[in-house]
């Protein structure tokens, strides 16, 4: 592109872009991203392949789901990556995701736990605490949930279909509706 020169000091007022080696920088972080990008595709291909060297062997650390709806409709999980599954007080056990839910009169939990049957979900409630629980041969799962009010552990009802727990709960005390103040 030409620009109209500086007419005091006789040279284009954006030399310094070009002096500063501007000119190429743009097309040199789409190649990186381009080379970044190709590098993540292979990392990600290889892991899902069981090819990728562990951390110890100097390669990536990597863990995640996949998901594909199957012929007969329902979702599949695949669990890949090169670390083990998370560890802690409760031996080698997986977080599920979970949402809390709150309305005026109930507390909702849903909880991501593919890959078992509801037989093998064991739930547990207190009164402000919702306890999930499965300890399978292939899957292990574990997650305490603090509830944000008190609830009545005998309304409690959960239903479990493809991979995701749902539980409903009443409040022992519903929320109180607060007041409007009028201001003088």
């Amino acid at each position: 592109m030409v620009w109209k020169k500086d007419k005091d000091k006789g040279r284009d007022p954006f030399d310094w872009f070009e002096e500063w080696g501007f000119e190429d920088i743009f097309e040199e972080f789409d190649e990186r991203f381009r080379r970044m990008q190709h590098y993540m595709n292979r990392i990600m291909k290889d892991a899902m392949e069981g090819k990728v060297p562990s951390p110890k062997e100097g390669g990536p650390i990597i863990y995640g789901w996949s998901m594909r709806i199957g012929p007969d409709g329902k979702p599949h999980f695949q669990e890949f990556g090169n670390v083990p599954t998370k560890t802690g007080i409760h031996g080698e056990m997986r977080e599920p995701l979970v949402d809390v839910i709150e309305s005026d009169d109930k507390i909702s939990v849903t909880a991501e736990v593919p890959g078992v049957k509801k037989e093998d979900i064991d739930l547990e409630i207190t009164e402000n605490t919702l306890r999930i629980k499965v300890d399978t041969e292939s899957r292990k799962y574990f997650k305490e949930v603090e509830l944000p009010s008190e609830v009545d552990a005998d309304s409690a009802k959960a239903t479990y279909q493809n991979g995701v727990l749902d539980v409903e709960l009443k409040k022992l005390r519903p929320t109180k509706k607060g007041k409007k103040i009028k201001i003088s």
